[in-house]
């Protein structure tokens, strides 16, 4: 009686070499092409219907393996299951387990790349990016974005700040901005199969119950500023426009001073011996005398400036007046007007005072200097009461040290001489 099993040996696999189908027995058959590839195939019916399954090529796959492949197709037919979808949907979940490995940072990288083209303004990926990069990588661009729920969620949007509030309360709008490019990344994470479930990030009737709503923080307006990281490449050119107005801007930023500081700056103010522009109270924001240490490219600037006759007025107008509050300003504007170059991440021309951020940022990101002396540069209160009882002084010689620092960072003014103050 011929057997209806294993028909063939592993010799015969090996010898055969015409065209064909070679049954093995039970649905198994070695097939060979008219090219001589050989591989394995299952074959059976349903209601009628004839299919065919590939087992793999008889050089990775034994006549062993391809038996066993055969024997769990049969058990799945026994059961109603047809072996060819099973593997299908085999073969569609490994997928969706692999896409589900994805990181948030790499779905956000695939959402930006899938809309750039249909965003207007060119910027507006970088501002995503810049956003997504500074306020959610850093806590959850390394995570599977599967993993990705309401408490990493309220991380992000909760994470602290300089100032030491919430990003939520201290950066409204931003913050804002983030939580909508967050909920936009991870439905489209959905929709690709690398995750599943409710958006996490969504507001109605999810995050707006745990956190306060927008328009009901209060808040302070935040000045547009320029990231630190591209500071150099404003001030250099700044250093190519002529005007008392530019040479003023270009002050504010070597001494992270207000604008009104600068332009009420008087010659007898200016100890250029010293090193030291001595600000008076009445002009201090805090109404306090505030001394700052000048760095030699701020000597630099002030030693090839013209005095006038006939007024003390550091930065004076056309009439020998402080310039107008509007005239650092229009330096900006005049240099965004043929292209928009000096903007926020939000796309909004910097402002003046919006320098003493980026000051403040490089401080605190590029440096070592502790907190309490960036503060002291920029002439403002310590917000505890304790710690303003330990640090009585100015932090002078560490401020003059580290305003040469940001000098030399702006950049072309480093030397070899180890100034002294």
């Amino acid at each position: 009686m011929a057997r209806t099993l294993n028909r063939l040996t592993a010799k015969e696999v090996e010898k055969k070499k015409a065209p064909g189908l070679y049954s093995d027995g039970g649905g198994l058959y070695l097939q060979i092409t008219k090219a001589g590839v050989k591989s394995w195939l299952f074959r059976y019916m349903i209601n009628g219907t004839p299919y065919g399954m590939g087992l793999g090529p008889t050089h990775t796959v034994t006549l062993a393996d391809a038996r066993e492949r055969a024997m769990e197709a049969r058990k799945l037919k026994l059961k109603g299951i047809n072996p060819l979808e099973a593997k299908r949907e085999a073969k569609l979940e490994a997928m969706v387990a692999q896409a589900k490995l994805m990181t948030f940072d790499q779905c956000a990288s695939a959402y930006i790349e899938a809309h750039r083209s249909s965003w207007k303004n060119a910027k507006h990926a970088d501002q995503w990016s810049n956003t997504i990069t500074t306020y959610v990588s850093p806590i959850i661009g390394a995570l599977p974005v599967a993993q990705v729920d309401t408490a990493l969620v309220l991380k992000v949007l909760t994470q602290e700040q300089e100032n030491g509030q919430q990003f939520w309360q201290a950066k409204n709008e931003t913050a804002k901005r983030v939580r909508g490019r967050m909920e936009s990344i991870l439905g489209w994470a959905t929709t690709s199969g690398a995750r599943s479930g409710e958006n996490p990030a969504r507001w109605k009737g999810h995050l707006e119950n745990l956190l306060a709503a927008i328009d009901n923080v209060r808040t302070t307006k935040n000045h547009p500023s320029l990231p630190w990281q591209r500071v150099g490449g404003f001030v250099q050119e700044i250093r190519q426009r002529e005007g008392m107005a530019t040479r003023a801007l270009e002050f504010t930023l070597l001494t992270a001073a207000r604008s009104g500081e600068v332009r009420g700056a008087m010659w007898s103010e200016i100890d250029l011996a010293a090193k030291i522009w001595t600000i008076p109270a009445a002009r201090m924001k805090a109404k306090q005398q505030h001394e700052v240490p000048l760095s030699p490219a701020a000597i630099s600037l002030l030693k090839q400036l013209p005095r006038l006759e006939g007024t003390d007025v550091v930065f004076p107008g056309t009439k020998g007046q402080p310039l107008s509050d509007m005239s650092l300003t229009a330096v900006i504007r005049r240099m965004n007007a043929a292209t928009p170059t000096w903007v926020d991440e939000e796309g909004k021309t910097v402002t003046v005072h919006g320098f003493r951020s980026t000051f403040r940022m490089w401080a605190a990101e590029a440096t070592n200097y502790p907190r309490e002396v960036a503060e002291h540069a920029l002439a403002h209160r310590l917000p505890d009461a304790v710690e303003r009882a330990y640090q009585r002084g100015t932090q002078f010689t560490k401020r003059a040290m580290m305003m040469k620092d940001w000098a030399d960072y702006l950049g072309g003014w480093k030397t070899n001489v180890d100034e002294k103050y």
